[in-house]
């Protein structure tokens, strides 16, 4: 039988749009997967390197993180993966750099250790929302020691235990605050959370409340209230025998900034995890972060938590996806769509 073609969404110069042509078949190296993808999800990440070429050490690029298929081929010593199965992974071509690490393509190549079973009942277009998200939110609440995020930057380190599939979970006696809850890693970073027992309170649009609480939030605040920071604080002091371990902000602007840190100088400090680069000018009760969304911390939750909690139903595919339409050619369109705006959706293309 002759092998497949492949063909890829290619970034050739920043700022341009993406151009469908033919790429060269992926081969599984040592511990990877080559995926035939059946859905892919964009992330803010995608448009930010699409415009600025941030992280693309090659060119022309093959940008995307989440892939939801089929394995195409496994690594001569992978074990838990074999041809045929459906998997959801986290492609990195963020750092790898390599064109065929990224999922805008109808083969990319993951790593083992970065993908899970799609459970059957799943389809592959709800589990594609679900990768970065989930690797992103395992390194804001897991890591025990910071990194270093970018020079200069250090990555945060709350500490905080694995998800369990018990149900229901034992409460680990800590309060942490999600700021922006209903986004993609807002979003997942509560699951994850509330999965390790801990108490989370949000902040989101008031149109997103019943969503935010959907995936675990035990209280929303409206983020255009003129007395969310007072309520938030309120909110922490009257949960019960709470430690109050800090905020993720996985919106990451100056008002949120702004937010957090009035916050937490209320509270009397704690971490301040973001997505974007933190404010230089902290107190030292704030111990801030940011983010990088690559990282073996979240193994584990790949390796033990990812499947068997899909079939649980304790991990939920969310946000939900739009499905933009089905082709590599929707992918520009999908990019467009996002940088307009989404909310509580998350943009998904079907291969």
């Amino acid at each position: 039988m002759a092998a497949p073609t492949n063909q890829a969404a290619w970034l050739a110069e920043s700022g341009t749009s993406l151009q469908v042509s033919d790429a060269p078949l992926p081969t599984a190296g040592p511990g990877e997967l080559v995926v035939r993808n059946a859905a892919i999800a964009i992330n803010p990440l995608d448009c930010y390197m699409q415009d600025n070429g941030v992280f693309i050490q090659q060119w022309p690029s093959i940008l995307g993180c989440d892939v939801a298929g089929e394995v195409y081929e496994a690594g001569a010593d992978v074990q838990r993966f074999k041809k045929g199965d459906r998997v959801i992974g986290h492609a990195i071509n963020l750092v790898s750099g390599r064109p065929q690490d990224g999922a805008f393509a109808l083969y990319t190549v993951i790593p083992a250790d970065k993908a899970a079973i799609l459970p059957d009942a799943v389809s592959f277009t709800d589990g594609a929302v679900v990768p970065l998200a989930l690797e992103a939110a395992a390194c804001a609440l897991f890591l025990k020691i910071p990194g270093v995020a970018m020079p200069g930057v250090s990555t945060p380190a709350l500490g905080l235990p694995y998800p369990s599939l018990q149900h229901p979970v034992p409460s680990l006696g800590k309060t942490l605050v999600v700021y922006g809850g209903s986004s993609s890693i807002g979003s997942m970073t509560i699951q994850l959370a509330t999965a390790a027992g801990i108490h989370v309170i949000s902040v989101a649009g008031a149109h997103n409340f019943d969503f935010t609480k959907r995936c675990g939030a035990a209280q929303v605040f409206d983020h255009k209230d003129p007395s969310v920071v007072d309520k938030v604080v309120q909110a922490v002091k009257e949960s019960p025998k709470h430690e109050f371990v800090g905020i993720f902000d996985a919106i990451s602007t100056p008002e949120t900034y702004g937010h957090g840190l009035a916050i937490l100088d209320k509270l009397g400090g704690g971490h301040l995890a973001c997505v974007h680069p933190p404010p230089s000018d902290v107190p030292a009760s704030v111990k801030a972060g940011m983010i990088f969304a690559v990282n073996d911390v979240a193994t584990p939750v790949w390796m033990d938590y990812v499947t068997p909690a899909l079939e649980a139903g304790k991990l939920q595919c969310l946000p939900p996806p739009i499905v933009v339409g089905k082709g590599l050619e929707h992918i520009e369109d999908a990019l467009k769509k996002h940088k307009a705006g989404v909310s509580a959706k998350k943009l998904v293309v079907e291969l």
